[in-house]
């Protein structure tokens, strides 16, 4: 198969792929299955993953930055938002000028906690932010209990539920958003830094980049971006309750790597993070017409998410093998000194 090396180094250069891929199938099924889908219906999914594209997006900053991190501060962020959003707006447009200041600043807020816990005190980022997502469920609970209506401001139930030319303004709002962070991750300085980061810490940190600067604003990137959300989801919901944010735990995550983002970092594509979002909505639109129970739905999700990461991974596996077969032969085995090896960048060490 001659198609098959560049096919899969395009695969590998584009690892959006199998998600779309998945999209485009899981569509055409639903569409023959039920027989209702239309372009309706899935202006409907595209508002669903608007949400969680803005969300994803944030987490792929952070995801990027590698060694595992993961921002897990997100649900109880939107949660938060969500009701300062209704203690200070209060359903009066006018207040919005105090009311998104607000949100941004709690965003900057955890961002900034999160990233001292992280770069100053070198906390595990899967720990610092459980831990600041505990610290912020507390304080949904006092908000909650201050909270005497459910009024929504009209500008942002227009942004969050309203169409222009039947097409929602989230799903214009989260393609903007898109756009900037490939612009980012691709055309600016602090793009290249991330993936530099992400790839390589140490050799980052030699080649001259504040790593610690670079991670700290992944941190702060995807709290705002949460923020943001908590409060247009609150809008569209035309309320808050607690644990609404709790979805967009394993959701974003998901969206991020599903999408083609490395897990171990150093790679992102805010294109894939869109697509996966997509994905995520169509596979939950469709256990809920089967009916499936909320735990069902879960485990279907991981296996889906699974399936979806072992055919992106076989790309990148597949030459590595190839190659490994065809390596020649360790340059002790065959000057018969078993003492010499090479390492992988190609210099010759000697054993003690």
């Amino acid at each position: 198969m001659n198609w098959y090396p560049a096919f899969s180094r395009w695969t590998q250069a584009n690892r959006w792929f199998w998600s779309a891929l998945a999209v485009a199938i899981l569509w055409l099924v639903l569409s023959v299955v039920t027989n209702r889908f239309s372009i309706a219906s899935l202006s409907g999914i595209l508002l669903s993953a608007s949400f969680l594209t803005i969300v994803g997006l944030g987490q792929m900053f952070v995801v990027t930055t590698g060694r595992g991190n993961i921002d897990l501060s997100i649900p109880s962020v939107i949660t938060l938002n969500a009701y300062l959003a209704l203690l200070t707006i209060q359903g009066v447009d006018a207040n919005l000028v105090v009311g998104v200041p607000v949100a941004i600043g709690v965003g900057l807020l955890v961002g900034g906690f999160n990233a001292m816990l992280v770069v100053m005190l070198r906390i595990p980022a899967i720990i610092a932010t459980l831990a600041s997502g505990y610290v912020l469920a507390t304080a949904t609970l006092l908000a909650n209990s201050a909270i005497s209506g459910f009024a929504v401001s009209g500008v942002l139930k227009a942004i969050a539920g309203g169409r222009v030319y039947g097409i929602p303004v989230m799903v214009m709002v989260a393609i903007v958003c898109v756009a900037a962070a490939s612009f980012v991750l691709r055309f600016t300085a602090y793009g290249q830094m991330l993936a530099a980061v992400g790839q390589n810490r140490a050799a980052a940190r030699l080649a001259g980049i504040k790593t610690g600067a670079v991670i700290a604003t992944a941190f702060l990137i995807s709290s705002v971006l949460a923020s943001c959300t908590g409060l247009v989801l609150g809008a569209y919901v035309g309320g808050a309750f607690l644990e609404m944010g709790q979805p967009y735990l394993l959701q974003s995550v998901a969206a991020v790597v599903v999408g083609g983002t490395l897990i171990f970092g150093g790679a992102a594509t805010a294109v894939g993070t869109f697509i996966a979002s997509v994905l995520l909505i169509l596979i939950v639109t469709t256990m809920q017409i089967m009916g499936l129970p909320p735990g069902t739905q879960d485990m279907v999700q991981g296996v889906v998410v699974i399936l979806v990461l072992a055919l992106a991974s076989r790309d990148s596996a597949v030459p590595q093998i190839r190659k490994a077969f065809d390596a020649p032969p360790p340059q002790g085995e065959a000057d018969g000194n078993p003492h010499n090896k090479i390492v992988p960048g190609g210099t010759s060490i000697i054993d003690g």
